[in-house]
């Protein structure tokens, strides 16, 4: 096995973030769960909730994406995977991942449908709500996957959110066993419990079969996947079906099952929480950074933390410090 070029590899969905601010009372008259993430099917549905949102702001994004980008900020060595449309949005998502510092070569999908975009609405308590119009990520190929990319990266990382159309599926199965090939690690975020509803056999298949190094979660979610009621009880029957099991808790930190050992961190303090998307998305940046770099689970959990904490600190789901500098704070 060759020393890889890359730290990580992902797979996901391309999407642009528009965020605005909200308040309860519009979340409500849209008939829209607070803190949760729904589809959009049509773009015509994606550009009318988008003329009713207030001033917002466009950035580059989709849950993997936002994890390479926390990587490479990091100083990580990254390249993304995921279809953009022939269009305006399409241009902001490449120019924005690539001036991350992010290897993105995948070719944009002529014609329709447009550039895949999550509509997020941000209440004065952090808390962000989500509405996502696929779009032209929906529509992956698996012929758009390059293979000599996947196989020179020491991990795959795949979001469950793109599990859920079968053209992206299908080649995400096929990047799982290049990778396997290739001797690297693979790990998987769960996303979200809707996906999970949708996908809970695959997804069992996947850990059953050992295709999954690392398993991120959050405590809904991995109570999602086993159906049970209590996180404890959801962590130990999943915890050695897996080589590293990740579960963050929210305000009670973050814990790692490996080999048996369970080690919990707790959350990083803030002053406010400003907005919480990415928050999942950046603590897996900081965990994948550190083992990328030989670090135990203490030290994998704490970065992760720390990531997370500052993206929750301010708007949007891309960092606002220097996170190689914050990152030196833990020696």
């Amino acid at each position: 096995m060759t020393t890889p070029t890359y730290d990580v590899v992902a797979i996901g969905n391309a999407i642009v973030d528009i965020l605005a601010q909200t308040d309860d009372a519009f979340l409500a008259t849209e008939g829209m769960t607070k803190g949760a993430m729904q589809l959009i099917f049509s773009a015509e549905e994606a550009d009318a909730l988008y003329g009713r949102m207030g001033p917002g702001r466009e950035i580059s994004g989709g849950s993997a994406a936002n994890t390479l980008a926390g990587i490479a900020a990091l100083g990580g060595r990254t390249a993304f995977i995921g279809q953009v449309a022939d269009d305006q949005l399409g241009q902001v998502f490449a120019h924005d991942i690539r001036a991350a510092g992010i290897r993105y070569d995948t070719s944009v999908r002529a014609g329709g449908p447009t550039t895949g975009r999550c509509l997020i609405f941000v209440t004065p308590d952090g808390q962000r709500t989500m509405n996502t119009f696929l779009g032209a990520s929906h529509y992956l190929p698996e012929v758009a996957l390059d293979r000599a990319l996947i196989a020179d990266a020491a991990y795959l990382y795949i979001e469950g959110y793109l599990w859920d159309p079968e053209e992206p599926r299908a080649a995400m199965r096929a990047a799982i066993e290049v990778a396997r090939e290739a001797g690297r690690k693979i790990a998987f975020t769960l996303s979200a419990e809707f996906v999970i509803d949708r996908h809970r056999t695959d997804f069992h298949t996947l850990i059953d079969q050992g295709l999954i190094d690392v398993l991120f979660a959050n405590e809904a979610e991995i109570m999602a996947l086993t159906e049970t009621t209590d996180v404890d009880t959801a962590i130990a029957a999943v915890q050695d079906k897996v080589p590293t099991l990740v579960v963050t808790l929210a305000e009670r930190g973050a814990c790692a099952v490996r080999g048996g050992q369970r080690v919990t961190v707790p959350a990083q303090p803030i002053e406010r929480v400003v907005d919480t998307t990415g928050a999942g998305d950046l603590f897996a940046a900081g965990f994948l950074h550190a083992q990328t770099r030989g670090h135990d689970l203490e030290r994998s959990l704490t970065l992760g933390a720390l990531c997370a904490a500052e993206i929750i600190s301010h708007f949007g789901a891309r960092p606002q410090v220097d996170l190689k500098a914050l990152a030196d704070t833990l020696r």
